[in-house]
Protein backbone atom coordinates (compact mmCIF):
# COMPACT_ATOMS: atom_id res chain seq x y z
CA UNK A 1 0.00 0.00 0.00
CA UNK A 2 2.87 2.38 0.78
CA UNK A 3 4.10 2.11 -2.84
CA UNK A 4 0.68 3.07 -4.19
CA UNK A 5 0.45 6.11 -1.92
CA UNK A 6 3.98 7.18 -2.86
CA UNK A 7 3.18 6.76 -6.56
CA UNK A 8 0.05 8.90 -6.38
CA UNK A 9 1.95 11.56 -4.43
CA UNK A 10 4.66 11.59 -7.10
CA UNK A 11 2.06 11.83 -9.86
CA UNK A 12 0.39 14.76 -8.09
CA UNK A 13 3.68 16.51 -7.32
CA UNK A 14 5.63 15.88 -10.55
CA UNK A 15 3.39 14.99 -13.47
CA UNK A 16 0.66 17.64 -13.61
CA UNK A 17 2.10 19.59 -16.56
CA UNK A 18 2.73 16.40 -18.58
CA UNK A 19 -0.78 15.10 -17.84
CA UNK A 20 -2.23 18.42 -19.01
CA UNK A 21 -0.08 18.38 -22.15
CA UNK A 22 -1.23 14.84 -22.96
CA UNK A 23 -4.85 15.92 -22.59
CA UNK A 24 -4.18 18.91 -24.87
CA UNK A 25 -2.71 16.60 -27.51
CA UNK A 26 -5.87 14.47 -27.44
CA UNK A 27 -8.19 17.48 -27.40
CA UNK A 28 -6.37 19.06 -30.36
CA UNK A 29 -6.54 15.75 -32.25
CA UNK A 30 -10.26 15.32 -31.63
CA UNK A 31 -11.08 18.99 -32.35
CA UNK A 32 -9.35 18.77 -35.71
CA UNK A 33 -11.32 15.66 -36.73
CA UNK A 34 -8.67 13.09 -35.85
CA UNK A 35 -9.09 9.91 -33.84
CA UNK A 36 -7.22 8.14 -31.09
CA UNK A 37 -5.73 4.68 -31.65
CA UNK A 38 -4.74 2.94 -28.41
CA UNK A 39 -2.63 -0.17 -27.82
CA UNK A 40 -0.94 -2.21 -25.10
CA UNK A 41 -0.50 -5.79 -23.87
CA UNK A 42 -2.02 -7.60 -20.89
CA UNK A 43 -3.18 -5.10 -18.28
CA UNK A 44 -2.23 -2.32 -20.68
CA UNK A 45 -4.56 -3.90 -23.27
CA UNK A 46 -7.33 -3.69 -20.69
CA UNK A 47 -6.41 -0.04 -20.08
CA UNK A 48 -6.54 0.63 -23.84
CA UNK A 49 -10.04 -0.88 -24.01
CA UNK A 50 -11.15 0.97 -20.87
CA UNK A 51 -9.96 4.31 -22.26
CA UNK A 52 -11.63 3.78 -25.64
CA UNK A 53 -14.86 2.76 -23.89
CA UNK A 54 -14.86 5.94 -21.76
CA UNK A 55 -14.38 8.13 -24.85
CA UNK A 56 -16.85 6.36 -27.13
CA UNK A 57 -19.32 5.98 -24.26
CA UNK A 58 -18.86 8.54 -21.52
CA UNK A 59 -17.07 9.17 -18.28
CA UNK A 60 -19.58 11.47 -16.55
CA UNK A 61 -21.38 13.65 -19.08
CA UNK A 62 -23.99 12.91 -21.68
CA UNK A 63 -22.27 13.88 -24.89
CA UNK A 64 -21.49 12.84 -28.43
CA UNK A 65 -19.27 9.81 -28.88
CA UNK A 66 -15.59 10.57 -29.40
CA UNK A 67 -13.54 8.56 -31.94
CA UNK A 68 -11.21 6.20 -30.08
CA UNK A 69 -10.24 2.68 -31.11
CA UNK A 70 -8.57 0.09 -28.89
CA UNK A 71 -6.33 -1.98 -31.17
CA UNK A 72 -6.56 -4.83 -28.67
CA UNK A 73 -10.11 -5.98 -29.25
CA UNK A 74 -10.51 -7.66 -32.64
CA UNK A 75 -9.49 -11.27 -32.08
CA UNK A 76 -9.72 -12.13 -35.77
CA UNK A 77 -7.24 -9.38 -36.68
CA UNK A 78 -4.97 -10.15 -33.73
CA UNK A 79 -4.81 -13.86 -34.49
CA UNK A 80 -4.59 -13.54 -38.28
CA UNK A 81 -1.84 -10.92 -38.17
CA UNK A 82 -0.08 -12.77 -35.35
CA UNK A 83 -0.17 -15.98 -37.35
CA UNK A 84 0.77 -14.50 -40.73
CA UNK A 85 3.22 -11.76 -39.70
CA UNK A 86 4.15 -12.48 -36.09
CA UNK A 87 2.96 -11.06 -32.77
CA UNK A 88 5.21 -8.00 -33.11
CA UNK A 89 3.08 -6.76 -36.05
CA UNK A 90 -0.42 -7.03 -34.50
CA UNK A 91 -0.73 -3.30 -33.74
CA UNK A 92 1.45 -2.07 -36.62
CA UNK A 93 -0.88 -3.50 -39.26
CA UNK A 94 -3.89 -1.86 -37.63
CA UNK A 95 -2.16 1.52 -37.42
CA UNK A 96 -1.26 1.15 -41.11
CA UNK A 97 -4.92 0.37 -41.89
CA UNK A 98 -6.63 3.06 -39.80
CA UNK A 99 -4.06 5.70 -38.90
CA UNK A 100 -3.94 8.98 -40.77
CA UNK A 101 -2.07 12.25 -40.41
CA UNK A 102 -3.75 14.17 -37.62
CA UNK A 103 -4.56 11.04 -35.58
CA UNK A 104 -2.85 10.22 -32.31
CA UNK A 105 -1.49 6.90 -31.07
CA UNK A 106 -1.63 6.29 -27.33
CA UNK A 107 0.94 3.57 -26.66
CA UNK A 108 0.81 1.86 -23.25
CA UNK A 109 3.57 -0.39 -21.90
CA UNK A 110 4.75 -0.91 -18.32
CA UNK A 111 8.30 -1.57 -19.54
CA UNK A 112 8.31 0.79 -22.51
CA UNK A 113 9.94 -1.98 -24.54
CA UNK A 114 7.06 -4.10 -25.87
CA UNK A 115 8.06 -5.01 -29.45
CA UNK A 116 4.51 -4.82 -30.82
CA UNK A 117 3.93 -1.40 -29.23
CA UNK A 118 7.26 -0.15 -30.63
CA UNK A 119 6.15 -1.40 -34.06
CA UNK A 120 2.88 0.54 -33.66
CA UNK A 121 4.87 3.68 -32.86
CA UNK A 122 7.00 3.19 -35.99
CA UNK A 123 3.85 2.79 -38.09
CA UNK A 124 2.26 5.88 -36.50
CA UNK A 125 5.33 7.92 -37.36
CA UNK A 126 5.20 6.65 -40.95
CA UNK A 127 1.51 7.65 -41.10
CA UNK A 128 2.23 11.20 -39.85
CA UNK A 129 0.60 10.65 -36.47
CA UNK A 130 1.58 12.02 -33.08
CA UNK A 131 2.55 9.55 -30.36
CA UNK A 132 1.67 9.84 -26.69
CA UNK A 133 2.84 7.11 -24.36
CA UNK A 134 2.28 5.78 -20.87
CA UNK A 135 5.23 3.77 -19.55
CA UNK A 136 6.96 2.76 -16.37
CA UNK A 137 10.40 2.07 -14.99
CA UNK A 138 12.85 4.01 -17.21
CA UNK A 139 10.31 4.59 -19.98
CA UNK A 140 12.21 2.16 -22.16
CA UNK A 141 12.75 2.67 -25.85
CA UNK A 142 9.17 3.95 -26.18
CA UNK A 143 9.89 7.15 -24.24
CA UNK A 144 12.43 8.37 -26.77
CA UNK A 145 10.14 7.61 -29.71
CA UNK A 146 7.12 9.52 -28.37
CA UNK A 147 6.14 13.16 -28.70
CA UNK A 148 5.28 12.97 -25.02
CA UNK A 149 5.96 10.10 -22.62
CA UNK A 150 4.49 9.91 -19.13
CA UNK A 151 6.70 7.53 -17.17
CA UNK A 152 5.37 6.25 -13.86
CA UNK A 153 7.94 6.53 -11.07
CA UNK A 154 7.40 2.91 -10.01
CA UNK A 155 9.11 -0.43 -10.57
CA UNK A 156 6.33 -3.01 -10.34
CA UNK A 157 3.82 -3.51 -13.14
CA UNK A 158 0.98 -3.42 -10.61
CA UNK A 159 1.84 0.08 -9.44
CA UNK A 160 2.69 1.34 -12.91
CA UNK A 161 -0.76 0.21 -14.10
CA UNK A 162 -2.41 1.91 -11.10
CA UNK A 163 -0.81 5.17 -12.21
CA UNK A 164 -1.81 4.61 -15.84
CA UNK A 165 -5.49 4.10 -15.07
CA UNK A 166 -5.54 7.16 -12.80
CA UNK A 167 -4.08 9.28 -15.61
CA UNK A 168 -6.51 7.78 -18.12
CA UNK A 169 -9.43 8.85 -15.93
CA UNK A 170 -7.95 12.33 -15.55
CA UNK A 171 -7.55 12.55 -19.32
CA UNK A 172 -11.15 11.44 -19.88
CA UNK A 173 -12.39 14.14 -17.52
CA UNK A 174 -10.25 16.83 -19.15
CA UNK A 175 -11.35 15.81 -22.65
CA UNK A 176 -15.03 15.83 -21.63
CA UNK A 177 -14.70 19.21 -19.89
CA UNK A 178 -12.99 20.76 -22.90
CA UNK A 179 -14.93 19.23 -25.79
CA UNK A 180 -18.33 18.72 -24.20
CA UNK A 181 -19.13 21.54 -21.80
CA UNK A 182 -22.27 21.16 -19.69
CA UNK A 183 -25.51 22.23 -21.35
CA UNK A 184 -27.13 25.19 -19.57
Amino acid sequence: MRESVELFEAIRREMGPAISRGAEMMIDTLRSGGKLLICGNGGSAADAQHFAAELVGRLQRERKALPAIALTTDTSILTAVGNDYGFAKIFRRQVEAWGQPGDLLLAISTSGNSPNVLEAIAAARAQGMQVLSLAGRSGGEMAGLSDLALVMPARSSQHIQEGHIAIIHIWCALVEESLCPPVS
